[in-house]
C-alpha cells in the first residue's frame, strides 16, 4: 500500500514525458507536411507549364493552351469541392448517433442509403469487440 504513490507518481512522470515527447514529434510531422505541400504545389506548376509549353509547341496559341489548363484546373477543384461536400455529412457521426438516440420518431421511418448500412455494420462490429 505504501508503494501505491510511487507507482502513480513513476506513471504520470511517464505519461508527461511521453506527452512532450509527442508535442516535439507533432510539431516536426507540421513542418513536413507544409514543406511537402509547397513541393507538391512546385511540381504541379512545373507539370502544367510544362503542358502550356507542349500545347504552345503543337501550334496552340498561347491564351489557348493557358485556358485549356484552367479548364481542366477549375474542373479538377469543382470535383474535389463536390466530394468534400459529400464527405462532411459523415464528419457528425451519423450511424453512432443514431444508435445513441433514444427515440428516433422522424428518422426511423426513413430507409437508410448503402453507405448508413455500412456504418451501422462497422457501429456493430465495434461494439462486438
Amino acid at each position: 500500500m505504501h508503494e501505491l504513490p510511487g507507482l502513480i507518481s513513476d506513471r504520470i512522470e511517464l505519461l508527461s514525458l511521453e506527452l512532450q515527447r509527442a508535442g516535439q514529434v507533432l510539431a516536426q510531422i507540421v513542418a513536413l507536411i507544409v514543406a511537402a505541400a509547397i513541393l507538391a504545389v512546385t511540381a504541379w506548376l512545373a507539370l502544367w507549364g510544362g503542358v502550356m509549353v507542349a500545347l504552345i509547341g503543337a501550334g496552340l496559341h498561347w491564351a489557348a493552351a493557358s485556358s485549356i489548363v484552367l479548364v481542366i484546373n477549375l474542373g479538377a477543384c469543382w470535383w474535389a469541392v463536390a466530394r468534400v461536400r459529400t464527405l462532411a455529412p459523415r464528419l457528425h457521426l451519423p450511424a453512432t448517433r443514431r444508435h445513441l438516440t433514444l427515440s428516433q420518431p422522424s428518422t426511423a421511418s426513413q430507409p437508410h442509403s448503402p453507405d448508413e448500412h455500412a456504418e451501422d455494420h462497422a457501429a456493430a462490429s465495434a461494439r462486438a469487440h
